[in-house]
């Protein structure tokens, strides 16, 4: 049993692709493990209002229609809110792709879902730091059972909470070396251990177009300034502030360099400014 202060959402999409900006979500199922021990479900087949491309279909098979009588991802996204209300995240490769997607709904839908207090963990990259592998892989490594339901949401999301308990007790006696020769045991039943260990500190937004240098500073992770530090090239170039505000970026890392920009003019100004 985890060893929980608030609840531990477990969540897999499926989806019409895998560009964050384009593609939009067509199922949803969040298994919540509570503190208490008991858990609760939320399960939605969504309708994308886009096409679902054949090969897509193939892989996870929802097709256009088995969605065509369903509502939209405004429909539920209230009710989905107030299920994750207070929620710490975890899934597979979830920091990179299922919590980005699921941020760049909400926030299509006027919904501001902060993360900045949530712990999130990504139990891929737990997979990948200790055994690189697939969850399918991962699920017969670590639990000795075949995922024969494999791409159905529901499914990966059970198989994904029963590897990390099985990561928990498996690795709780484990040491890790990073890269600078710092020996731990990240691995336990600890949830803000568990996240600090899955997520990627050094990423300010989560698919990772904004980093964090050796020195703390905010610098572009892409690009012809990849190294650079955002308010300096802003400062410089303010029509690249500009292009990126009206190109295909994350909602969610626009927010993120709206801040940067709104920051720096204020240390210009002299005000402070409060970030809510």
């Amino acid at each position: 049993m985890l060893n929980l202060n608030r609840p531990l959402a477990f969540l897999d999409l499926e989806t019409t692709g895998t560009n964050i900006v384009k593609d939009r979500i067509v199922e949803i199922f969040i298994l919540k493990v509570n503190p208490e021990g008991n858990n609760e479900e939320y399960h939605k087949i969504v309708n994308p209002g886009i096409n679902i491309p054949p090969e897509v279909t193939a892989i996870h098979g929802i097709s256009e229609e088995d969605v065509k009588d369903k509502p939209g991802f405004a429909a539920i996204a209230g009710s989905l809110e107030k299920f994750l209300r207070n929620c710490d995240l975890a899934g597979y490769n979830s920091n990179k792709f299922d919590i980005p997607m699921l941020i760049e709904e909400f926030l299509r839908c006027n919904i501001d879902f902060d993360i900045a207090k949530r712990k999130l963990i990504d139990v891929q990259n737990i997979f990948h730091k200790m055994e690189p592998r697939t969850l399918k892989a991962a699920y017969r490594f670590y639990c000795g059972k075949e995922l024969k339901e494999a791409h159905s949401a529901k499914y990966d999301t059970c198989a994904t909470y029963e590897v990390l308990i099985s990561q928990i007790n498996k690795y709780k006696d484990t040491e890790y070396v990073d890269n600078n020769g710092n020996v731990s045991k990240p691995v336990k039943n600890d949830i803000k251990a568990l996240y600090e260990f899955s997520y990627n500190q050094k990423n300010v937004d989560l698919v990772g177009h904004i980093g964090l240098n050796n020195k703390g500073v905010e610098v572009f992770n892409f690009g012809k300034h990849k190294g650079k530090s955002v308010k300096e090239v802003f400062k410089k170039e303010p029509q690249y502030y500009d292009w990126m505000m009206k190109a295909d970026f994350p909602l969610s890392t626009k927010n993120i360099i709206k801040k940067i920009k709104l920051r720096s003019a204020a240390d210009d100004s002299g005000f402070v400014f409060k970030e809510e």
